[in-house]
């Protein structure tokens, strides 16, 4: 199963700068956990590296991804 995903990172405006881009993580990985019903969850390092892109204080308001399951194990790309 594949899906594209374009998650919404406004929450990550509501925290302290020097925790932004860690928080946007776990949002991308609580969002595919919501979304694609899956306990294992692997984040290629593309996604990682866009939401880390501006450093810590400025992450993303929002990102488009891609999910792919096989075996109940969740990996999550960026969607081109």
């Amino acid at each position: 199963m594949e899906r594209i995903y374009v998650i919404p990172l406004r929450k990550v405006k509501n925290v302290p700068r020097t925790i932004r881009s860690p928080k946007a993580v776990r949002l991308v990985k609580e969002f595919i956990k919501k979304h694609m019903k899956a306990e294992e969850i692997n984040i290629d390092s593309s996604v990682n590296e866009k939401l880390w892109e501006r450093g810590i204080k400025k992450p993303p308001s929002k990102i488009k991804v891609k999910a792919t399951e096989e075996d109940g194990i969740v990996a999550v790309t960026l969607a081109e």
